[in-house]
């Protein structure tokens, strides 16, 4: 079976990418392994054509177009005509894109379109207090009606979604996303003591600007407490950072406190776990999430983790037992929640071991590639 996933974001030496990114190549490389045919398209960071075998994958990266207004189009055209000649020498059984992946897209007879749900532009709406875009409003509905079947990562977004989009009495499945419990697991001699950290896009729906406002509280009780954060930034519609907003209104108001926050930018996929492994507590508390990948992949490696109540929080976390959640616009209640881990050493470590055997139990690779493979042979 020859599978293509549809993405920009496969991970590429030198330039950030998303949890959509991690997501595929996670499970690309498990599929290839059991002698799957698997190509990834998408369009390139750069001006220029480029393809590569990783771990036995096709990966395709097409010249990025870069005429203003209509880099939409040859974009789109140069990925139908990649598939095409990729169809014509090797048939494609399944295309698998997110949410919009499929608006542009020329539907070829005999490949059956999948969406996964990664959380698109409709269902991060409301969380990010925004109006929906009519262009990409009208391309996720396009994408939709154009899907043969859909896979939703956590309840929570199949739930969310349909509230805005139909899946069109379509077959649709429950599939967590894989976390790869061999890459991420217990690395003990790292730790340090009460350092909290972040990882994951630096923007507003992360949550990072409450967390932020969160240290002043933490700091009253334990005065050595850093904050490490790591991730890509995120731009605002002007090009303005994200990051300089929250070093020129957040951090100018803590004084001193502010030299114990320490941004390391967009790191290597394979440095996330030294990262994770350096902390006394893992915090994420997102306005709004799919599933997530930082939260089980933090507790594969049995660090306590503070993962958001909202969403698809309570699917992922049994709170006190295999993590805490927290209220992610508030604060204090994200500081109470860090602050007990760091008071509650044990308890925690406990709480660490639990979280790895729940990670194993439902995020483990094996499983739900078995799931993923049962579903694409419908």
């Amino acid at each position: 079976m020859h599978i293509c996933f549809i993405t920009n974001e496969f991970p590429k030496k030198g330039h950030p990418h998303g949890g959509i990114g991690s997501f595929v190549k996670t499970l690309a490389v498990s599929l290839a392994k059991k002698d799957f045919q698997i190509s990834v398209i998408g369009i390139n960071y750069t001006p220029n054509n480029e393809s590569e075998i990783v771990e036995g994958i096709n990966v395709y990266r097409l010249k990025k177009s870069t005429i203003k207004g209509f880099s939409w189009y040859f974009n789109s055209k140069a990925l139908n005509k990649k598939i095409k000649e990729i169809h014509k020498e090797n048939p494609i059984h399944i295309i698998e894109s997110s949410e919009l992946g499929l608006a542009l897209l020329s539907k070829i007879k005999d490949i059956k379109y999948i969406i996964r749900l990664h959380g698109g532009h409709h269902f991060f709406a409301e969380s990010e207090n925004r109006k929906i875009n009519k262009w990409k409003g009208f391309q996720e509905k396009k994408s939709f009606s154009k899907a043969d079947a859909f896979i939703a990562v956590s309840q929570y977004v199949k739930k969310h979604t349909e509230q805005y989009l139909s899946y069109n009495n379509k077959p649709i499945a429950y599939i967590s996303n894989p976390i790869d419990t061999d890459f991420f697991q217990p690395i003990i001699e790292n730790e340090s003591d009460n350092k909290i950290v972040f990882a994951g896009t630096v923007c507003e729906k992360k949550g990072i600007r409450q967390l932020i406002q969160a240290l002043p509280f933490v700091k009253k009780e334990f005065p050595n407490a850093t904050l490490e954060i790591y991730g890509r930034d995120w731009f605002f519609s002007d090009g303005t950072s994200y990051i300089k907003m929250l070093k020129d209104k957040e951090l100018i108001k803590l004084g001193e406190i502010s030299k114990s926050i320490n941004f390391h930018g967009a790191i290597p996929y394979s440095d996330i776990p030294k990262a994770y492994s350096s902390a006394s507590v893992c915090v994420f508390p997102s306005h709004m999430e799919t599933q997530g990948l930082v939260a089980p992949e933090a507790m594969a490696m049995e660090k306590p983790v503070v993962f958001t109540k909202l969403g698809p929080g309570p699917e992922a976390i049994e709170n006190y037992k295999t993590g805490l959640l927290c209220d992610p616009y508030c604060p204090k209640d994200i500081a109470e929640k860090i602050i007990w881990i760091l008071f509650n050493k044990q308890e925690a470590k406990e709480i660490g071991k639990k979280a790895r055997e729940q990670v194993l139990k439902k995020y483990g690779l094996e499983n739900i590639v078995c799931q993923n493979i049962d579903f694409y042979k419908m």
